[in-house]
């Protein structure tokens, strides 16, 4: 028998990589000596790049870059190959680098995930996959760009620094600074949501609450981005509430898209192609995937979901095993999930399940090989 193990890590508990490991060991327990392996996986959020840089066999690559409030910040990109690059903008502009108490989105800029994807090119990489999950940003992707050299402009020709606050100065842009390293590159964005860039589901209002905008400060920049808009319409043609995804990462997806002809891509569905998940399916017998919590949403973009379409596709079983369910959880059935079940094996409370996650997931994993191996044996 053939094992094949790639599950999200548990939030705040178990990595992708202890998941493989404990699954490993537990399926050993319970059939003897088997084929068993493992691949890290994440769905275009925390993690992504680590998991991308262990499964392709590559490695970090370290810059010093600016952070959501222009601070210095020592962080890295992924080199997954002789052209291609991993990055993750959490890594460089994400909300959780923001203590809580500075959190304004009229202050935070994504020049340092530019900073980043400049440092990736000129090191030689041309093909380059952004996480755009988990930031601190509501610039319209204005920070980025101007790493990469674009000039945002006001009325008077002053050059602006690409913040929240900036939006709504900006008159004019110029890309003529793009370098031609950066213009000949290919993006692929990962990119789950398809929000547009104004609008009452746009970038502000669905997004710059949890990134400390108050309601005055979202009524700013939502005015702010329309001015944005309306250049962007002006100079390129282009209304970015045409694109869908163009609000991710407040305004991000929209500068990836129009200045750099960037694709935009479903997270895990980037993810499990850059590690070759096709091509580990063609001699399993069965997958085991997972996630923290499954629900409803889990149907849309997340690991269980690009795992169990795939497996499907080989028509080849997979199963689950998680840490709880939630509502809806069963819509997980018509993507290929045959079965799921938990860790948790009585009435606790979160934090006791938390602390015991390691022994919790050891012991659903034995539940559940034990499963398959009745099941086996069933004529």
């Amino acid at each position: 028998m053939n094992l094949l193990f790639a599950s999200d890590s548990f939030k705040g508990t178990l990595s992708s990589e202890k998941t493989i490991e404990l699954l490993s060991k537990a399926a050993r327990e319970v059939f003897g000596p088997c084929k068993v392996s493992g691949v890290p996986v994440a769905d275009g959020g925390e993690g992504t790049a680590d998991a991308v840089i262990l499964a392709r066999e590559g490695k970090r690559v370290y810059a010093d870059v600016h952070g959501p409030l222009m601070e210095a910040v020592r962080t890295y990109y992924g080199k997954v190959g002789d052209k291609e690059a991993i990055i993750e903008m959490a890594q460089a502009s994400g909300l959780p680098m923001v203590p809580a108490e500075l959190r304004n989105p009229l202050n935070t800029t994504t020049f340092g995930t530019g900073e980043l994807v400049l440092a990736a090119v000129n090191a030689g990489a041309s093909c380059l996959s952004i996480a755009i999950g988990g930031s601190a940003t509501n610039d319209g992707g204005m920070g980025f760009a101007s790493a990469l050299g674009v000039r945002f402009l006001d009325s008077g020709g002053n050059v602006l620094e690409g913040r929240g606050s900036d939006l709504e100065k900006v008159a004019r842009i110029d890309t003529s600074g793009i370098p031609e390293e950066i213009r000949s590159a290919h993006f692929t964005v990962m990119c789950d949501v398809t929000n547009p860039l104004c609008g009452k589901n746009g970038a502000t209002y669905t997004f710059g609450q949890q990134k400390g905008g108050t309601p005055e400060i979202l009524e700013r920049l939502e005015k702010g981005m329309e001015n944005y808009r309306s250049v962007l319409i002006r100079q390129f043609g282009i209304d970015p509430n045409e694109i869908p995804g163009s609000g991710a990462a407040g305004g991000l997806g929209a500068a990836l898209k129009i200045f750099f002809h960037a694709e935009m891509k479903s997270g895990i569905e980037t993810v499990l192609d850059l590690i070759g998940f096709d091509a580990l399916l063609e001699k399993t017998d069965l997958v085991v995937t997972g996630e923290g919590r499954t629900d409803w949403q889990s149907c849309f973009g997340k690991v269980m979901q690009g795992v169990g379409d795939r497996a499907r596709k080989h028509e080849i079983p997979a199963v689950a095993l998680c840490g709880s369910l939630g509502e809806g959880y069963e819509a997980i059935y018509d993507h290929g999930i045959a079965s799921i079940m938990t860790t948790v094996d009585g009435p606790m409370e979160l934090d006791e399940a938390l602390e015991r996650a390691e022994e919790l997931y050891y012991k659903g994993a034995v539940r559940l090989f034990r499963m398959v191996h009745a099941g086996m044996r069933i004529k």
